[in-house]
This record gives structure tokens, sequence and C-alpha cells, in this order.
């Protein structure tokens, strides 16, 4: 018998999400080989997802591997790309990360920081479950249309 642990991908079901739908695009655009092609978008999103005792194994006294910076940096593309694509306004993330983990993320669109967020622990970044990762990225995406809702010249500037 299979148990419903079994037949999930790691991380749950994948929900339907315009968010998870623009990450997807995001990294599948980067495939320039083409190793990708053919992989379900589960798998594709699969390093994004880590569980507690996943975090907890994690050690924080190193410099972040250049494969998670390339997953934030990937994460708060498709927030942009999603924003740009529901208001209409151009926008870009820029990241400046230690070699501690520290450090600070913004979404700038025009004359605008739509989105600012402050990163501790970066070597610990991931989400339980697709859903988490879904509901943040929208979350996120939100926020910073909010923030051009109040501010459309400028972020148009």
């Amino acid at each position: 018998m299979s148990t419903e642990a079994e037949t999930l991908p790691r991380g749950g079901a994948l929900p339907v999400s315009d968010y998870l739908s623009q990450l997807i695009a995001v990294i599948r655009a980067e495939d320039t080989h083409g190793s990708w092609e053919g992989k379900p978008d589960a798998e594709i999103l699969a390093d994004f997802i880590v569980t507690r005792e996943e975090r907890r194994e994690i050690p924080i006294i190193c410099d972040p591997d250049p494969d998670l910076l390339w997953r934030v940096e990937r994460f708060y593309d498709a927030v942009a790309l999603l924003l740009e694509r529901r208001t209409g306004a151009q926008a870009a993330q820029m990241s400046k990360i230690t070699h501690e983990g520290f450090g600070r993320i913004v979404l700038i669109s025009g004359r605008l920081v739509v989105l600012s967020r402050h990163v501790r622990d970066i070597h610990r970044f991931g989400f339980e479950t697709f859903a988490k990762l879904a509901d943040t990225g929208e979350a996120m995406t939100r926020d910073a249309a909010e923030m051009i809702a109040r501010f459309p010249e400028t972020a148009r500037a």
C-alpha cells in the first residue's frame, strides 16, 4: 500500500499559483542547455523546500553556497516579474548579502523602493512546503503592488 506521503513530491502538492508559475518560468528561462527540459515543475522547485530538520543541520558558519544565492535571486526576480505583469510597472531586484549570510534585498520600480527585506542566516533560506513558497511570493508581490498603487508616479519615473 502506498501512503499519501509517498505519492506526493517533497514539499507536498504543487498548488496552482501565479507566483509559482512565474518562478518556474524564471528558472526554466535560464536553462540554456536543456538540462531541465522534461523535468516536472516540482523537481525544478525542490531545492526551495527545506524542512525544519534540514534547516537545523545547515551550518551557518560558512560562506553561503552560490546555488543558494542563485535561488534567492530567482525568488525575488519572480516577484519582480509578477509585479510587472500585475501593475505594468517594471521592477528589478538588487541584493547585497555578506559572506556571513546577512544582507538586504530590495525591489525597485522607477525611483520607488517597493519591497525591502533584511535577511539573516541566508544559509537556511527555504520553505517547508510549496504552498508556503507560493504564499510568501504572492504576499510579497501584493505588498509591492500596494506600494506602487500608493505612489504610481514615483514607480513609473
